[in-house]
């Protein structure tokens, strides 16, 4: 019996910036055996980019680099010339998933696409992740998070109405891909392991923004069985025609919380906020009063300025309020709730030393997710795969190296 769920699979990690990197983050955190395969000389273009451990820049201290490839053995290889591309077929003879986000001409043109590594091993699941898929008129087109959000229908419906349109913070495009790309090669890697047929898995970043779990499936349903374009929300007391009751994000002592109300718990705001003759204060009779609205958020801004977002929240909690403190990455650190489910991880690097991960995003009581290894250092186990693995010498590796293979 192996330790973890995915103990036992081997995966081909060709993956660079964020969505490839997530996918095949998820299939190692879980057990797999993922072996990183990027250039000679720079490695993985994340490995520039920031955050960098006491913002010094340095291609084995970039935050976004080290969460990416925990637990992957990384090696380095130019698929280009010929001695290159033998040795990847080497590699690809004993894997069960090879995982790329490369252009979708790249594969095909290196001699490299499914078609031809299918024929060195039938049983292999290959996964493309691209910006907007293997096929159709906009297959080669390069795109950024930004574009990705908004050709994909979701940046229609965030933001207030009245106003441009927005894109959510962050890399969510990114992740969310990644993420969907994690469960397609699992899917396919059991449909191999029932039918004993591999498979090419094709990504669309677009499309994973078109229709995934989120909003977005009753907005495109809405308007495929009504017609109907859901637009932009209004400011979230215009949303409730000016109710009286706070609705949305407001800021505190010590930051920003959200509540969420209904017309029928005023009483419990009255509660909460130790102000019980406000409830007969002729000025608040109409909850759906613009005046009143207006009045209150008067006395509501000056009772949240003398609280924390912390106490806040128990506050809210006690009076049966929905409502949630809006918690900076500092915050999250500290969670008690966070911590008594041990969700962060301390992982020592030899480069970057001992930093604090989030941790894996859900959990296998019979086989939980651990943390076997920090992200390689570029070409670290060079020597591993090549030479325990392939049979190479170390003078072998000697004169790669000198050729720019590795």
């Amino acid at each position: 019996m192996f330790d973890q769920a995915l103990s036992g699979i081997r995966v081909l990690d060709l993956t660079w910036h964020i969505a490839g990197p997530y996918c095949t983050k998820l299939l190692a955190d879980y057990g797999a055996d993922v072996v990183k395969i990027e250039r000679p000389g720079g490695g993985d273009p994340a490995r520039k980019m920031g955050p960098f451990l006491n913002d010094e820049p340095h291609p084995e201290k970039s935050g976004l680099f080290l969460h990416l490839n925990t637990n992957k053995k990384g090696v380095t290889l130019n698929l280009k010339p010929q001695t290159g591309k033998k040795i990847f077929q080497e590699l690809v003879k004993d894997s069960d998933i090879v995982v790329e986000n490369f252009s979708p001409r790249v594969m095909p043109g290196l001699g490299l696409d499914y078609q031809a590594l299918k024929e060195i091993n039938p049983d292999l699941v290959m996964v493309s992740i691209s910006n907007f898929g293997q096929t159709g008129p906009y297959r080669d087109f390069k795109a950024a998070e930004i574009v990705e959000y908004a050709m994909g229908g979701e940046m229609y419906s965030t933001g207030i109405a009245g106003r441009e349109p927005l894109k959510l913070g962050g890399n969510v495009v990114q992740y969310q891909a990644g993420n969907i790309a994690a469960i397609a090669a699992m899917g396919a890697f059991l449909g191999k392991e029932f039918n004993g047929d591999g498979q090419h898995v094709d990504v669309s970043i677009m499309e994973t923004q078109a229709g995934t779990a989120d909003r977005r499936i009753i907005y495109l349903l809405g308007y495929s069985c009504a017609g109907v374009i859901t637009t932009r929300w209004p400011p979230p007391r215009e949303a409730v025609r000016m109710v009286i009751l706070p609705q949305g994000v407001y800021p505190c002592r010590n930051g920003f919380v959200n509540t969420l109300s209904l017309p029928q718990w005023w009483p419990r705001y009255l509660e909460a906020m130790h102000m019980p003759e406000l409830k007969d204060d002729p000025r608040f009779q109409n909850i759906f009063s613009v005046e009143a609205g207006l009045e209150f958020d008067a006395i509501w801004y000056d009772w949240l300025a003398d609280h924390d977002k912390e106490e806040l929240f128990e506050i809210f909690l006690n009076a049966k309020i929905a409502s949630a403190p809006v918690n900076s990455p500092g915050d999250l650190i500290q969670s008690p709730h966070l911590k008594a489910r041990e969700y962060f991880t301390d992982i020592e690097h030899p480069a970057a030393g001992k930093i604090t991960y989030p941790g894996a995003p859900f959990k296998l009581t019979g086989s939980p997710a651990t943390n076997r290894y920090p992200a390689p250092l570029l070409g670290q186990h060079n020597e591993e795969i090549y030479c325990e693995g392939l049979g190479y010498s170390r003078d072998d590796l000697v004169k790669l190296r000198e050729s720019g293979i590795i």
